[in-house]
C-alpha cells in the first residue's frame, strides 16, 4: 500500500492490539504531530460509544485510529473531526465496494449504515475522544471500524439482523489496503479544509439517514423519548428534533446527552420494535 507521507506524521500497522485509540492517544501525549494513524487487523479490547465493546474476527474489518492536535478548531467544533472521518470513509467505501454514490448513510451521531432489504444495517461506527479541550494543546483521537470482508455466515447471531459488511452489501471481495488508501486520499483534503476554516456542511447534511424519521432517544438514566428528527445543526453537530412541548419549533440534542439513538419507520415498525434497533459497536 502506498503511504501518504506528506499527510501522515506517523503510520503503523499492527496484527493485534488492545485498542488503536489508546495507541494513538499515547503517541499524541508523547508529542507526535498530527495526523498520526494506527491500523490493526484485530483488537482485543476495542470499545465503542458509551463504553460498549467491539467484536470482530481477525481481518474481517478495517480498524484504525487517527490522532489530531486541532488547535485550528474551537472546542465546540471538535466533533467535525469525526464527521470528516465518516464522510471520507463513506466516499471511499462506496468506490472500493462499487456501491452507488449516496448508498452509505450517516446515522446520527456515529454510525455508517446501508439499506438492505428495506431495512438499515450498520456497516461501521466512529468513536471520537478528546483531552485538554480548550487548552493550548487539545488532543483528539478518532477511531473508525468498518465491517469489510466479514461474511454473513460469521455474523454474531444476536447482531445478524442489525449489521452487515461491505462485501455482503456489494457482493464483491473487499481489499482493506485499497480501502485504507482510498480513505486517506479523501480524508486529506477534508482535514486541510478544516485547518482553513471550512467544513462540508452540505455533504454532512446530505448523508444523514436520521432526518425525517421518528427516533427513540435513550438517556443514561434510562429515560427515553420518541421524537421526529428534522435535521442536524452544522455548527453544534446536534440532532434537531421537533419539540413536542412547543409544536412547530425545534430543539437540539447533543450526542453526549444520549446513549442510544434508535430509528423507527424501518419496515413500518415503531422505534422500540424496529429490526434496526440493535447495535453493533465497531469503533476502535
Amino acid at each position: 500500500m502506498t503511504t501518504r507521507v506528506a499527510f501522515l506524521s506517523r503510520h503503523e500497522r499492527f496484527r493485534s492490539v488492545p485498542s488503536t485509540n489508546d495507541i494513538v492517544r499515547n503517541w499524541l501525549i508523547a508529542g507526535t504531530a498530527e495526523v498520526c494513524l494506527a491500523v490493526s487487523d484485530e483488537q482485543t479490547a476495542g470499545r465503542g460509544r458509551s463504553g460498549r465493546s467491539w467484536v470482530a474476527p481477525s481481518g474481517a474489518a478495517l480498524l484504525l485510529s487517527l490522532g489530531f492536535r486541532p488547535d485550528y478548531l474551537a472546542a465546540d467544533r471538535l466533533w467535525r473531526l469525526a464527521a470528516v472521518v465518516s464522510l471520507a470513509m463513506a466516499d471511499a467505501a462506496e468506490e472500493v465496494a462499487g456501491l452507488a454514490i449516496g448508498k452509505l448513510r450517516l446515522k446520527w451521531p456515529n454510525d455508517l449504515v446501508v439499506e438492505v432489504g428495506g431495512g438499515l444495517r450498520k456497516i461501521a461506527g466512529v468513536l471520537g475522544e478528546t483531552e485538554g479541550v480548550g487548552s493550548a494543546d487539545q488532543l483528539a483521537v478518532v477511531g473508525i471500524g468498518v465491517n469489510a470482508g466479514w461474511p454473513r455466515a460469521d455474523f454474531p447471531t444476536e447482531l445478524a439482523d442489525s449489521m452487515t459488511s461491505l462485501s455482503e452489501a456489494s457482493g464483491r471481495p473487499i481489499d482493506t489496503d485499497q480501502l485504507l488508501e482510498a480513505f486517506l486520499l479523501r480524508l486529506e483534503p477534508r482535514v486541510l479544509a478544516l485547518r482553513d476554516g471550512h467544513f462540508d456542511v452540505a455533504g454532512w447534511h446530505d448523508r444523514q439517514v436520521t432526518t425525517g424519521r421518528l427516533v427513540r432517544l435513550e438517556a443514561s438514566g434510562g429515560d427515553a423519548e420518541e421524537l421526529r428528527a428534522v435535521g442536524v445543526d452544522g455548527a453544534s453537530g446536534a440532532l434537531l428534533v421537533e419539540d413536542p412541548a412547543d409544536p412547530g419549533t425545534e430543539r437540539e440534542v447533543l450526542a453526549g446527552e444520549v446513549v442510544h439513538v434508535r430509528l423507527a419507520e424501518v419496515h413500518g415498525e415503531t422505534a422500540s420494535g424496529s429490526p434496526a434497533s440493535g447495535r453493533l459497536d465497531v469503533t476502535p
